[in-house]
Protein backbone atom coordinates (compact mmCIF):
# COMPACT_ATOMS: atom_id res chain seq x y z
CA UNK A 1 0.00 0.00 0.00
CA UNK A 2 0.90 3.80 -0.58
CA UNK A 3 2.02 5.52 2.30
CA UNK A 4 -0.41 8.19 3.15
CA UNK A 5 1.49 10.33 5.60
CA UNK A 6 2.57 13.73 5.21
CA UNK A 7 5.44 13.91 2.94
CA UNK A 8 8.39 14.72 5.88
CA UNK A 9 11.63 16.65 6.24
CA UNK A 10 13.82 14.61 7.76
CA UNK A 11 13.59 15.12 11.65
CA UNK A 12 15.74 17.17 13.50
CA UNK A 13 15.20 18.19 17.19
CA UNK A 14 16.82 21.60 16.38
CA UNK A 15 15.60 22.30 13.40
CA UNK A 16 15.36 25.57 12.43
CA UNK A 17 12.49 27.05 10.62
CA UNK A 18 12.68 26.97 6.62
CA UNK A 19 13.08 30.21 5.10
CA UNK A 20 10.69 31.02 1.81
CA UNK A 21 12.70 29.93 -1.44
CA UNK A 22 11.99 32.46 -4.10
CA UNK A 23 12.55 29.91 -6.99
CA UNK A 24 10.18 27.21 -5.83
CA UNK A 25 7.23 26.59 -8.40
CA UNK A 26 4.79 28.78 -7.78
CA UNK A 27 5.03 29.23 -4.39
CA UNK A 28 4.18 32.79 -4.52
CA UNK A 29 0.61 31.97 -6.18
CA UNK A 30 0.14 29.52 -3.82
CA UNK A 31 0.89 31.38 -0.60
CA UNK A 32 -1.71 34.67 -2.55
CA UNK A 33 -4.48 31.83 -3.20
CA UNK A 34 -7.12 29.61 -1.47
CA UNK A 35 -5.07 26.83 -2.26
CA UNK A 36 -8.17 24.07 -1.03
CA UNK A 37 -10.54 26.16 -3.36
CA UNK A 38 -8.46 27.03 -6.43
CA UNK A 39 -7.45 23.10 -6.36
CA UNK A 40 -10.94 22.51 -6.00
CA UNK A 41 -11.64 24.47 -8.76
CA UNK A 42 -9.13 22.99 -11.23
CA UNK A 43 -6.96 25.49 -11.15
CA UNK A 44 -3.27 24.18 -10.47
CA UNK A 45 -1.90 26.54 -10.06
CA UNK A 46 1.39 25.30 -11.91
CA UNK A 47 3.55 26.93 -14.35
CA UNK A 48 1.94 27.47 -17.78
CA UNK A 49 -1.57 26.28 -16.24
CA UNK A 50 -4.12 27.80 -18.29
CA UNK A 51 -7.66 27.38 -16.23
CA UNK A 52 -9.52 26.62 -19.81
CA UNK A 53 -7.40 23.64 -20.21
CA UNK A 54 -9.14 20.07 -19.69
CA UNK A 55 -7.96 17.70 -17.78
CA UNK A 56 -7.94 14.20 -19.83
CA UNK A 57 -7.63 10.86 -19.14
CA UNK A 58 -4.54 9.02 -19.18
CA UNK A 59 -4.34 6.05 -20.81
CA UNK A 60 -6.10 3.77 -23.34
CA UNK A 61 -9.40 3.81 -21.24
CA UNK A 62 -12.32 4.43 -22.92
CA UNK A 63 -15.75 5.30 -21.36
CA UNK A 64 -16.97 1.53 -20.56
CA UNK A 65 -13.59 0.62 -19.69
CA UNK A 66 -13.13 3.34 -17.28
CA UNK A 67 -16.77 2.80 -15.79
CA UNK A 68 -15.64 -0.98 -15.58
CA UNK A 69 -12.71 -0.24 -13.58
CA UNK A 70 -14.74 2.34 -11.31
CA UNK A 71 -17.25 -0.16 -10.58
CA UNK A 72 -15.19 -3.06 -9.48
CA UNK A 73 -12.62 -0.89 -7.61
CA UNK A 74 -16.10 0.07 -5.44
CA UNK A 75 -17.26 -3.55 -5.38
CA UNK A 76 -14.11 -4.59 -4.15
CA UNK A 77 -13.72 -2.37 -1.81
CA UNK A 78 -17.03 -2.47 -0.02
CA UNK A 79 -16.75 -6.23 0.09
CA UNK A 80 -13.48 -5.39 2.09
CA UNK A 81 -14.47 -3.19 4.54
CA UNK A 82 -17.07 -5.99 5.14
CA UNK A 83 -14.53 -8.07 5.64
CA UNK A 84 -11.66 -7.09 7.20
CA UNK A 85 -14.08 -5.05 9.66
CA UNK A 86 -12.97 -6.82 13.13
CA UNK A 87 -9.70 -5.44 12.07
CA UNK A 88 -10.91 -1.85 11.30
CA UNK A 89 -12.31 -2.43 15.31
CA UNK A 90 -9.72 -4.12 16.55
CA UNK A 91 -6.89 -1.00 15.29
CA UNK A 92 -9.32 1.56 16.25
CA UNK A 93 -9.80 0.51 19.60
CA UNK A 94 -5.69 0.56 19.65
CA UNK A 95 -5.39 3.75 18.79
CA UNK A 96 -7.64 5.51 20.98
CA UNK A 97 -6.30 3.91 23.96
CA UNK A 98 -3.00 4.94 22.98
CA UNK A 99 -3.49 8.77 22.99
CA UNK A 100 -6.17 10.91 23.05
CA UNK A 101 -7.67 11.25 20.25
CA UNK A 102 -10.20 10.50 16.63
CA UNK A 103 -9.40 7.33 15.87
CA UNK A 104 -9.55 8.42 12.19
CA UNK A 105 -7.59 11.22 10.71
CA UNK A 106 -8.66 13.03 7.66
CA UNK A 107 -7.15 15.01 5.94
CA UNK A 108 -7.50 17.60 2.55
CA UNK A 109 -5.72 15.58 -0.91
CA UNK A 110 -5.65 16.50 -4.26
CA UNK A 111 -7.50 13.73 -6.49
CA UNK A 112 -8.32 13.51 -10.45
CA UNK A 113 -8.75 16.79 -12.09
CA UNK A 114 -7.21 18.87 -9.40
CA UNK A 115 -10.16 18.03 -7.51
CA UNK A 116 -9.83 18.43 -3.03
CA UNK A 117 -11.35 15.73 -1.49
CA UNK A 118 -11.44 14.12 1.94
CA UNK A 119 -8.83 11.67 2.52
CA UNK A 120 -9.33 9.15 5.18
CA UNK A 121 -6.57 7.02 7.56
CA UNK A 122 -5.62 5.81 11.02
CA UNK A 123 -4.41 8.16 12.93
CA UNK A 124 -0.88 7.80 13.73
CA UNK A 125 0.09 11.21 15.10
CA UNK A 126 -0.23 12.89 18.47
CA UNK A 127 -3.58 15.38 17.53
CA UNK A 128 -1.65 18.31 18.54
CA UNK A 129 1.15 17.31 16.15
CA UNK A 130 1.16 20.51 14.09
CA UNK A 131 0.93 22.92 17.42
CA UNK A 132 3.97 21.20 18.57
CA UNK A 133 5.79 20.73 15.40
CA UNK A 134 4.90 23.73 13.59
CA UNK A 135 8.14 23.50 11.23
CA UNK A 136 7.54 19.81 10.27
CA UNK A 137 4.90 21.54 8.04
CA UNK A 138 6.30 24.00 6.44
CA UNK A 139 6.12 23.12 2.78
CA UNK A 140 9.38 25.06 1.08
CA UNK A 141 11.86 23.33 -0.48
CA UNK A 142 14.95 24.46 -2.96
CA UNK A 143 16.25 22.61 -5.65
CA UNK A 144 17.84 20.36 -3.73
CA UNK A 145 16.04 19.47 -0.87
CA UNK A 146 12.77 18.25 -3.05
CA UNK A 147 15.15 16.44 -4.87
CA UNK A 148 16.23 14.27 -1.95
CA UNK A 149 12.78 14.19 0.18
CA UNK A 150 11.90 11.45 1.10
CA UNK A 151 8.18 9.72 2.40
CA UNK A 152 9.01 8.97 6.47
CA UNK A 153 12.31 9.85 6.50
CA UNK A 154 13.71 8.87 9.66
CA UNK A 155 12.63 8.31 13.69
CA UNK A 156 9.26 11.10 14.32
CA UNK A 157 7.76 12.48 17.41
CA UNK A 158 4.86 13.26 15.97
CA UNK A 159 3.95 9.45 15.89
CA UNK A 160 2.62 7.56 18.67
CA UNK A 161 3.57 3.55 20.10
CA UNK A 162 0.79 2.01 17.73
CA UNK A 163 0.73 4.74 15.18
CA UNK A 164 4.51 3.45 14.57
CA UNK A 165 3.38 -0.12 13.72
CA UNK A 166 0.17 0.85 11.97
CA UNK A 167 2.19 2.63 9.28
CA UNK A 168 5.23 0.40 9.73
CA UNK A 169 2.85 -2.54 8.66
CA UNK A 170 0.42 -0.26 5.95
CA UNK A 171 -2.36 -0.66 8.80
CA UNK A 172 -2.81 3.01 9.03
CA UNK A 173 -3.92 2.25 5.00
CA UNK A 174 -6.93 0.53 5.39
CA UNK A 175 -9.57 3.35 5.92
CA UNK A 176 -8.87 4.50 2.44
CA UNK A 177 -10.89 1.72 1.09
CA UNK A 178 -13.96 3.90 2.68
CA UNK A 179 -12.26 6.39 -0.54
CA UNK A 180 -12.51 3.77 -3.01
CA UNK A 181 -16.18 3.30 -2.29
CA UNK A 182 -16.59 7.05 -2.38
CA UNK A 183 -15.35 6.97 -5.62
CA UNK A 184 -12.15 9.53 -4.69
CA UNK A 185 -9.25 7.15 -5.28
CA UNK A 186 -8.95 4.05 -7.10
CA UNK A 187 -7.44 0.77 -6.31
CA UNK A 188 -4.06 1.27 -7.79
CA UNK A 189 -2.96 5.10 -8.38
CA UNK A 190 -0.23 7.53 -8.04
CA UNK A 191 -0.18 8.73 -4.54
CA UNK A 192 -3.43 11.10 -3.15
CA UNK A 193 -1.17 14.57 -2.72
CA UNK A 194 -2.20 17.32 -0.16
CA UNK A 195 -2.39 21.12 -1.91
CA UNK A 196 1.33 22.16 -0.71
CA UNK A 197 3.14 19.69 -2.36
CA UNK A 198 0.99 19.81 -5.81
CA UNK A 199 3.30 22.96 -7.18
CA UNK A 200 6.72 20.71 -7.05
CA UNK A 201 5.33 17.88 -9.29
CA UNK A 202 5.24 20.51 -12.25
CA UNK A 203 5.09 19.03 -15.33
CA UNK A 204 4.00 16.03 -13.98
CA UNK A 205 0.79 17.04 -12.57
CA UNK A 206 -1.44 16.81 -15.84
CA UNK A 207 -0.30 13.40 -15.55
CA UNK A 208 -0.58 12.20 -12.42
CA UNK A 209 -3.74 14.33 -11.62
CA UNK A 210 -5.04 12.73 -14.75
CA UNK A 211 -5.91 9.76 -13.08
CA UNK A 212 -7.94 8.96 -9.80
CA UNK A 213 -5.20 8.47 -6.80
CA UNK A 214 -4.74 5.16 -5.44
CA UNK A 215 -3.88 3.11 -2.55
CA UNK A 216 -1.00 1.25 -4.23
CA UNK A 217 1.20 1.62 -7.19
CA UNK A 218 3.85 -0.32 -9.01
CA UNK A 219 5.96 2.64 -7.53
CA UNK A 220 5.29 1.59 -3.91
CA UNK A 221 5.82 -1.99 -4.09
CA UNK A 222 8.99 -1.48 -5.49
CA UNK A 223 10.61 1.00 -3.44
CA UNK A 224 8.36 1.62 -0.36
CA UNK A 225 9.27 4.76 1.80
CA UNK A 226 12.52 4.73 0.28
CA UNK A 227 11.63 6.28 -2.54
CA UNK A 228 12.10 10.02 -3.36
CA UNK A 229 9.42 12.02 -3.56
CA UNK A 230 11.09 12.60 -7.37
CA UNK A 231 11.09 9.13 -7.77
CA UNK A 232 7.72 8.70 -7.65
CA UNK A 233 6.32 10.75 -10.22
Amino acid sequence: MTSRGLLEKPIDAGAARVAPVEHAPALGVLEAADAHGALAAGSALLPGWDASDKWRPVGRYGRTSEWCKGAFDRVAAAIGLVLIAPVLAIIAIAVRLDSPGPALFRQTRIGRGGRAFTFYKFRGMLTDARERFPHLYEYRYDDAQIQSLRFHSGPDPRVTRVGAFIRRTSLDELPNLINVVRGDMSLVGPRPEIPELIPYYQGHAKTVLGVKPGITSLAKWLGRDELTFQETL
